[in-house]
């Protein structure tokens, strides 16, 4: 299974209309719907927003995409097409068309909007989707350092990402990783480590 690596745009023009492909890696379908709707509200004066996300979420696949006003199967269908070739999960993607004033017909709406999909993926990169868990981690002010060269030094190993930092009588900080991130977590003394 896999994902990209970073949000993404890519444009392109054929026969006048412009082509502009959004991409994100997400992990809800809520942010995916939210990824989607920021993009529809950026271009509310596009022709069309032709929106589609595949997440895995809770061990069950959410696949959905529509036409967004194109000839029936011309448009969200083969940019699914391209998600199912090259096994891409946890995305939202949306292809934002003006359109130009020369008709593309139904086989040059299929290939572009294939085409700006197969486009931004590759701009945002293929890597293998490793799950990510949430974890607290509480300590003493002493740690800090400590625990600061660890998530700095291993971010990339283990995908670290902080999502909340809080400091009251102990730091304590959420983080986002690589579930494999747990056990060297766990070796580190006086810290409390929460999986949630």
């Amino acid at each position: 299974m896999k994902t990209v690596l970073k949000e993404t745009i890519i444009e392109f023009e054929e026969k006048k209309s412009k082509f502009i492909g959004y991409i994100k890696p997400v992990a809800t379908v809520d942010e995916a719907e939210k990824f989607i709707k920021s993009i529809r509200e950026m271009h509310s004066n596009a022709t069309h927003n032709v929106p589609l996300y595949r997440v895995m979420e809770n061990g069950q696949e959410y696949f959905k995409y529509n036409d967004d006003g194109e000839p029936s199967n011309t448009a969200g269908k083969p940019m699914a097409e391209i998600l199912n070739i090259l096994d891409i999960y946890n995305v939202a993607i949306v292809a934002t068309r003006y359109f130009g004033g020369v008709k593309l017909g139904a086989g040059g709406l299929i290939r572009n909007y294939a085409k700006t999909a197969k486009l931004v993926i590759n701009e945002a990169g293929i890597i293998e989707y490793k799950e990510k868990s949430v974890f607290i981690i509480d300590y003493d002010y002493e740690y800090t350092s400590e625990i600061e060269s660890f998530l700095n030094s291993n971010e990339n190993k283990f995908g670290i990402e902080i999502v909340e930092k809080n400091y009251s009588n102990r730091v304590t900080l959420k983080i986002k990783a690589d579930s494999s991130v747990e056990g060297k977590l766990n070796e580190m003394n006086k810290v409390i480590v929460i999986k949630l």
